[in-house]
C-alpha cells in the first residue's frame, strides 16, 4: 500500500495469512516507508511474544523495528495521543477489544496497520482477526508456499501435539500448507 500521503485521515490495514508467509516482514515494509515519509509511527505488539525479542518486531527473516510490548489493546490507546500510525503484530493474539481500539484510532485520524493470522492450528478464525478485516478498509492476505507440495500455502500446520489455541513457535513447531494437505493431514489424524 502506498498511502503514506493519502488525503484521507484515519483507516484500518489487516495483513493476514499462515505463519511464514511474510506478514510481519510486509508490515514493518509499511511502518519503515511511513517513518521515512516523517509519520510519527507507534508500533505495538502482545506482552507474550518473546520468540525473537522482547521489545521488537521481527520477522522470520530477521527484518526487526522497535515496539512496544504490551499486555492488552487497551494499553495502546493510552500510548497514541500523537501519533499518525500505529503499527500492531501478531494482532491473534490480542483480545476482542482490539478492534474497537482500532476503530477509536481510525477515527480520530491515525492510519492503523495489523498483521496477523488470519486462522489457527486448526484452520479456525483466531482471536480478533475476522471481526478486524470486517472493519477494515484495506486487507492484504498473503500466501506462503507449501513445505509439502509447493502450492500457496494458507494454513499453519503444528508439528507438534499441543492442544492449546496459543503455541508459540517458529519452524521447529509449524509449517505452511495448503488446503488440499491440510485436508490430507486432518483425515489422517482422524482415523
Amino acid at each position: 500500500m502506498f498511502l503514506e500521503n493519502a488525503s484521507q485521515k484515519g483507516w484500518i490495514e489487516v495483513i493476514c495469512g499462515s505463519m511464514f508467509s511474510g506478514k510481519t516482514e510486509e508490515l514493518i515494509r509499511r511502518l519503515k516507508r511511513a517513518e521515512f515519509a516523517r509519520l510519527r509511527v507507534e508500533i505495538f505488539k502482545p506482552r507474550i511474544d518473546v520468540r525473537y525479542s522482547e521489545e521488537e518486531v521481527v520477522s522470520h527473516d530477521a527484518s526487526a523495528i522497535r515496539s512496544t510490548p504490551v499486555d492488552s489493546a487497551q494499553n495502546i490507546l493510552l500510548m497514541t495521543s500523537d501519533v499518525d500510525v500505529v503499527g500492531i503484530d501478531e494482532a491473534q493474539f490480542f483480545d476482542q477489544g482490539l478492534v474497537e481500539v482500532c476503530r477509536q484510532l481510525a477515527d480520530s485520524g491515525v492510519r492503523v496497520i495489523v498483521a496477523g493470522l488470519d486462522m489457527d492450528f486448526t484452520g479456525k478464525p483466531f482471536g480478533p482477526m475476522p471481526a478486524l478485516m470486517a472493519t477494515a478498509e484495506y486487507v492484504t492476505k498473503v500466501h506462503a508456499i507449501c513445505v509439502r507440495c509447493g502450492n500457496l500455502a494458507h494454513h499453519s500446520h503444528r508439528l507438534t501435539n499441543d492442544e492449546k489455541q496459543v503455541m508459540l513457535g517458529a519452524q521447529d513447531s509449524y509449517e505452511p500448507i495448503c488446503r488440499h494437505c491440510f485436508a490430507e493431514l486432518r483425515k489422517k489424524e482422524r482415523e
